[in-house]
This record gives C-alpha cells, sequence and structure tokens, in this order.
C-alpha cells in the first residue's frame, strides 16, 4: 500500500472517544478548510461503526455543509441512532469544530436483498490507459501558468485519488463548455477488503470534480481570487457493491445553475458498464468584482 492510500485509510479510521462519539483528523496540506469529501467518508465511517450488523451496507446518504471545517483542529462526530428496523437501519450524523456543528449526515443501511434491476447505459468513453493522469495535465497547466516551483509541487502533490479526465479543463485559463465532464478515478493503491471501508472510500472520491461541473459553462474556475466556491449539500445512492480501488468512471453534469448555487448530478460506473451509484450535490457559486477579490 502506497503512503497516500495508507494516509487514506488512516484518515478514514475514527477513534471511538465515547459510545457514539468518534474523533477524526485532517492531513497536513496547508488547505485553509476540510475537503468536503473528507467530511463525507468520515461521517460515513462514523455511522457504519454503529451498525452492528455486517450484512447491513449503506445504500443512501444526505448531507448538509453548514460550516467550513478547519484542518488544524479535530473533528468530533456524534452519531444519533435513530431506528433499528428488519430491513433498514438509519443513523444521522453531526460534525463538530469548535463547538458547533459544520456539517450533518442522514445515512439509510439495508440487509442485501434481490429484486427489479434496470440501469442506464454507460456511456462508450476511450478506456483510461488512453488517458493523461490529471496531475500531469495540471502540473503543464501550472507551469504555463508561471507559477512558482513551490506552488506547482503543492498543485500536483501526491494524492490518493488517481483521476484521468477525458477532456481536460484548464483552471489557469478556463473556457466555456457544455455543463459536462466524464473522467475514470480509483484510489491509487488497494485498499483492504472491506466493503464499508469501500463505500467511505467512494464517498471521499465523489466530491472531487462534480462541484466543477456546473462551472463549465460559465468559463471561471476555483483559481480565480474573486470567484467563490464551497459544497452546500452532497447526496449518494450505493446500487451495487464495488472496489474503490478499481477504475470508475464518474459521469457529470449540471442541470441548473440560478441564485448563486449550481446544482450537479453524477453516475459512477464500474469498468465493465455497471451502474454502482448515483450522487447529486448543489454547490456555492458566487463570481464577486475583481476588484473585491
Amino acid at each position: 500500500m502506497t503512503a497516500v492510500v495508507d494516509e487514506l485509510v488512516n484518515l478514514l479510521d475514527l477513534e471511538e472517544i465515547e459510545k457514539n462519539h468518534y474523533r477524526g483528523r485532517s492531513p497536513d496540506d496547508s488547505w485553509q478548510r476540510v475537503y468536503g469529501g473528507q467530511v463525507l467518508g468520515q461521517a460515513l465511517v462514523a455511522a457504519s461503526r454503529t451498525v452492528e450488523d455486517a450484512g447491513r451496507s449503506a445504500h443512501s446518504l444526505h448531507g448538509y455543509f453548514l460550516r467550513p471545517g478547519d484542518p488544524k483542529v479535530p473533528l468530533l462526530y456524534v452519531v444519533d441512532r435513530i431506528r433499528d428496523g428488519k430491513s433498514f437501519t438509519t443513523r444521522r450524523v453531526v460534525a463538530v469544530q469548535h463547538g458547533r456543528p459544520i456539517f450533518s449526515m442522514s445515512i439509510s443501511f439495508q440487509i442485501r436483498e434481490d429484486g427489479l434491476e434496470h440501469q442506464f447505459p454507460m456511456p462508450a468513453v476511450p478506456p483510461p490507459e488512453d488517458l493523461e493522469p490529471e496531475v500531469i495535465v495540471r502540473r503543464r497547466h501550472a507551469i504555463a501558468a508561471g507559477l512558482s516551483p513551490e506552488d506547482i509541487e503543492r498543485f500536483t502533490r501526491e494524492r490518493p485519488i488517481e483521476v484521468r479526465p477525458l477532456n481536460p479543463q484548464n483552471e489557469f485559463a478556463p473556457e466555456k463548455r457544455a455543463p459536462a465532464q466524464t473522467a475514470w478515478m480509483r484510489a491509487v493503491d488497494r485498499l483492504p477488503d472491506d466493503e464499508r471501508l469501500h463505500q467511505c472510500a467512494l464517498a471521499y472520491l465523489s466530491d472531487w470534480s462534480l462541484l466543477d461541473t456546473c462551472t463549465q459553462p460559465h468559463g471561471v474556475s476555483f483559481m480565480q481570487p474573486n470567484f467563490q466556491t464551497a459544497s452546500l449539500d452532497h447526496a449518494m445512492w450505493f446500487h451495487q457493491p464495488f472496489r474503490a480501488d478499481e477504475w470508475l468512471l464518474y459521469v457529470q453534469d449540471s442541470p441548473a445553475a440560478s441564485g448563486g448555487r449550481g446544482f450537479n448530478r453524477g453516475l459512477i460506473f464500474s469498468r465493465d458498464g455497471r451502474l454502482l451509484a448515483s450522487v447529486a450535490q448543489e454547490g456555492l457559486i458566487r463570481l464577486h468584482p475583481e476588484d473585491s477579490a
């Protein structure tokens, strides 16, 4: 297991400090706020730890980002055991920092059962082996933009997620495009054989590029100092078992943006075409006057 994946596994291995109370931490990566996917993954870990029946896995989650997370202090996850039914288990998790909630999420778990099945087909796309890794594309764009060696290193540092976009956007000189993007993604190394861990890892991965989808028609980027973005909510539905360390196709679109908010959707497919999960997210997108950056 590579160091960055080992770091991801450790990041998702919360410390139980009291019944229904778990402590998480953030990586030391100099970001000003906690990455939303980290909070999603850790909250799902906390909820999963309170579901004793190993045959139950999460089938849906709905979370709200309430305040920016502070990466310099631990996160406290408090789990409310809402219901334990014959088929479904419901949990609510609140993440707390500095005495205030920064995130809340409801999660539903279900026993595995057979039933009616259908799905959208996976689009025909090039395989990941034919595409450049995102980190290489980012480095080329950062060099062309004249970033300092230190900023280039920070912008392209090794991460636990490997992403290979089909048509990568240049964050330093964004073009106006249709509100859609597609990328292959996976954890960069093999993860332990734990279905719940793979769900938590996918929750972590799912927030990586989704909000950027609604910025595509406007030719703006999170790299602009006068452009403010933040995830507001995030929902996922898990349809089939999967491994987050195998190539997954993330197909994203944005049906609408208004009121300073952008709405985004995502479908996550396995390499053999099975629809594994669906995602929806709304995010804050505020373009301020340039002199107020």
